[in-house]
């Protein structure tokens, strides 16, 4: 009986269940851009960490040296 059936018709594919690997390639993707976005970050930071501090450092001895002194004229 079974070889009665065997050979029967046209073979036909079955569409793939693609779901669990686009929900994970997604992930995937996501994390990667966090990633990417997390490292120009970092490097930007790297990249003016010392023009940052100097004018900082700058801004902070006129408001509390300069200005003073210009105001009481020391």
């Amino acid at each position: 009986m079974a070889e009665a059936e065997y050979g029967q018709g046209v073979p036909m594919a079955t569409t793939p269940q693609m779901g669990a690997v686009d929900t994970t390639v997604e992930s995937i993707r996501y994390r990667a851009q966090l990633i990417a976005r997390n490292q120009k970050l970092d490097s930007g930071v790297m990249a003016t960490g010392i023009s940052g501090f100097a004018a900082g450092f700058i801004f902070v001895f006129l408001v509390i040296v300069v200005i003073p002194m210009l105001v009481w004229g020391i």
